[in-house]
């Protein structure tokens, strides 16, 4: 994880999941010294993922991520490392784009916009996230085209798989609710 020390810049990030209607998506201030896994670690965060599947950024045609060996039968995925790769070097600045893809399986596409490069506030502690926009899918719910059908499920009382999946869920899953105040605090347990 990064220190904590005065950082350059901030960069204030709309992080936005892709294919999914309405929109599911975050905003967040990073230090412009963090590098590509510690955006890694603060999307995980606060998209509510559980960092259980393989992920990479593609930038400006490159794409990078953890370094694999071909235990894991991904040999001919060519990846720069992400640890060694820092926001103020990849980053030129306001509206520039770049995606985060997690879970190669079902493939969920995050397209990560950067709205602000602004000063940092000595009040505040980064990363933050200030705005958030409806639950983030639970992992291994089927990418944004399963998606769809596990709410079905879990909405239809009547439905054969209604309570099995909401066992599988624990319990209960509101798609609406993003809770601002619960990211901020597992950015900061994260974050220390």
């Amino acid at each position: 994880m990064p220190t904590r020390k005065n950082p350059e810049s901030i960069y204030q990030l709309k992080i936005t999941l892709s294919n999914i209607r309405p929109p599911i998506w975050r905003r967040v201030q990073v230090s412009s010294d963090y590098t590509l896994a510690d955006l890694h670690e603060v999307i995980q965060v606060v998209m509510g993922w559980e960092d259980c599947h393989l992920h990479s950024f593609t930038i400006q045609g490159e794409d990078y991520g953890m370094p694999m060996d071909d235990d894991f039968g991904f040999g001919g995925v060519e990846m720069k490392n992400e640890t060694r790769v820092k926001l103020s070097k990849i980053i030129p600045g306001e509206k520039f784009k770049f995606s985060y893809l997690y879970d190669f399986g079902d493939s969920w596409d995050h397209q990560i916009l950067v709205e602000k490069v602004l000063p940092p506030d000595p009040d505040v502690k980064y990363p933050i996230c200030i705005k958030a926009k409806r639950a983030c899918p639970p992992d291994d719910s089927g990418g944004p085209w399963g998606y769809p059908n596990f709410l079905e499920v879990i909405q239809n009382k009547k439905h054969p798989d209604h309570e099995e999946m909401l066992d599988w869920v624990g319990g209960s899953f509101d798609p609406e609710e993003a809770n601002l105040d619960e990211i901020n605090a597992d950015l900061k347990r994260v974050f220390k």
